[in-house]
C-alpha cells in the first residue's frame, strides 16, 4: 500500500487555501408581503399508503391456500404432490373447493385402482378429503390439472394480474415436499419468458428451493399475498458415488432454478376447460403454453 505524508509547512499551506477560498455567507432575502388580494393556497391533502405487512403477518394469509396431495393406489400411497385452492362454490350438497396442481402428479393411467386424497394440515390435525380430477392438460405444453374437493371449505387464492408479475419480486413458495405438512422457502422472481406473439408470460423461475413433491405448489408475492405462479418443477444434476465397489446415484435440485406456470397459463388452462368462472373476473383472461420443465 502506498502512502501519502505532508510535512507541517505544506499541511499550513493547505490550511491557509481552505481558509481563503470559503465563500462568503449571503443572506437569503426578504419575501415581500402580499399586497394584492389572491386567495390563500389550499394545501394538497397528502396520500397516506397503508403499511405493508409484515413477512409473518403476509404469510398467515397465504397459508390457507394451501393444500397437500396423495395419489393411492388402492389404499397405499404412491406419490404424492401440493395444491392451491383456486375456487369454490356453494351446491345443495354443500360447498366444494378446486384445487390447481400439475397434470403430471396426478396421472393415474398406470394405476389399477386409482384414488386421490386432499389433506389440509391445521397443526397436529389432518383431514383428508376424497377428490377428483375435473381438468386435465397435456404434458408438458399445459401442466396444469384441476382437482374437485366436495366438503372442502378453504379460502381461493387471488390470482395476480400479468402486470403484477415483475422481475425481482419478493416471493414465498408454499408446498408439501416429500409428502409431509407444509412448508415454505422464500425468494424472488429470478426470469419471467414472454410469448412474443400474445405478448403475455408463460413462464416464472424463481430461485427459491424446493424438494420433491413441491409440484403443484403456489408462488406467492410477499408484498401482495396473491398467487402468482403455480410450481410445475425443477432442474436437477445427478450426482454419482461408490460404496463397496457399488455404483450409486442421485437427482439433486440445482439452486435457482425452479419453474412455474404464471398466471396467464392459469387463465387459459381455466379458459379452456370452462372454469373461468371460479377467479370471479367474468372473462377467460387467456394466456399462452408454458415451457417445458422437469417433472417434480
Amino acid at each position: 500500500m502506498t502512502r501519502l505524508t505532508l510535512g507541517l509547512p505544506g499541511l499550513l499551506a493547505l490550511l491557509s487555501c481552505a481558509a481563503t477560498s470559503a465563500s462568503p455567507v449571503v443572506p437569503a432575502p426578504m419575501q415581500e408581503a402580499r399586497t394584492d388580494n389572491a386567495p390563500p393556497e389550499v394545501a394538497r391533502p397528502v396520500e397516506v399508503l397503508a403499511p405493508r405487512l409484515s413477512r409473518k403477518a403476509q404469510v398467515q394469509r397465504i397459508l390457507p391456500h394451501n393444500v397437500r396431495l396423495a395419489l393411492l393406489e388402492g389404499e397405499k400411497v404412491r406419490s404424492t404432490a401440493s395444491g392451491v385452492v383456486i375456487g369454490n362454490e356453494q351446491t345443495p350438497q354443500g360447498a366444494i373447493s378446486y384445487v390447481l396442481t400439475n397434470a403430471h402428479a396426478v396421472d393415474t393411467r398406470e394405476l389399477e385402482h386409482p384414488g386421490l386424497v386432499v389433506i389440509v394440515d391445521e397443526r397436529a390435525d389432518s383431514t383428508e378429503y376424497r377428490a377428483e380430477v375435473v381438468a386435465l392438460g397435456a404434458v408438458p405444453d399445459m401442466d396444469l390439472a384441476l382437482v374437485k374437493v366436495p366438503g372442502l371449505p378453504r379460502t381461493p387464492a387471488r390470482l395476480a394480474t400479468d402486470a403484477e408479475l415483475e422481475m425481482g419480486e419478493d416471493v414465498v413458495v408454499a408446498a408439501s415436499p416429500f409428502g409431509r405438512a407444509l412448508s415454505l422457502s422464500g425468494g424472488m422472481v429470478s426470469q419471467i419468458e414472454w410469448d412474443k406473439e400474445s405478448k403475455r408470460p408463460r413462464m416464472v423461475k424463481t430461485d427459491a428451493p424446493i424438494g420433491y413433491g413441491a409440484s403443484g405448489g403456489g408462488i406467492f408475492s410477499l408484498e401482495s399475498g396473491k398467487l402468482l405462479a403455480i410450481v410445475e418443477g425443477y432442474r436437477t444434476a445427478k450426482v454419482g458415488f461408490s460404496v463397496a465397489e457399488q455404483d450409486f446415484s442421485f437427482d439433486v435440485p440445482m439452486p435457482g432454478e425452479t419453474f412455474a406456470a404464471p398466471g396467464a397459463k392459469v387463465r387459459q388452462f381455466l379458459a379452456q376447460r370452462g372454469f373461468s368462472r371460479l377467479l370471479g373476473e367474468g372473462v377467460g383472461d387467456t394466456g399462452s403454453s408454458g415451457a417445458q420443465t422437469a417433472s417434480r
